[in-house]
């Protein structure tokens, strides 16, 4: 198991489209990593995780991400994370070419 560095978002997948996710404030989930709560206490990090673990008929797949400040909020650290943030690919698949 990776070491889990401070500070950290939850992010997931929405259970309906698969688009990434970040946990806000609130509880609730947004498409945007600006939006995201940033955490820098491993303990709340983990009651939030567990919160959206439990929000299964919404989201799949939660985890944490490691981000740093950013001067329009959470940067993300992995490269996994900043292709998410990032958005969609610009190309589409033949498969979806005929949809």
């Amino acid at each position: 198991m990776s070491r889990i560095v401070m500070p950290v978002v939850v992010a997931a997948n929405d259970l309906f489209d698969g688009d990434p996710v970040w946990m806000t404030p609130g509880g609730n989930w947004s498409r945007s990593l600006a939006d995201a709560e940033v955490i820098g206490d491993l303990a709340e990090a983990q009651a939030r995780l567990a919160a959206a673990v439990a929000q299964a008929d919404r989201v799949v797949g939660a985890y944490m991400a490691e981000v740093r400040p950013g001067p329009f909020g959470p940067v993300p650290v992995d490269f996994r994370e900043r292709v998410r943030a990032r958005g969609p690919a610009p190309f589409v698949l033949p498969a979806q070419a005929a949809e």
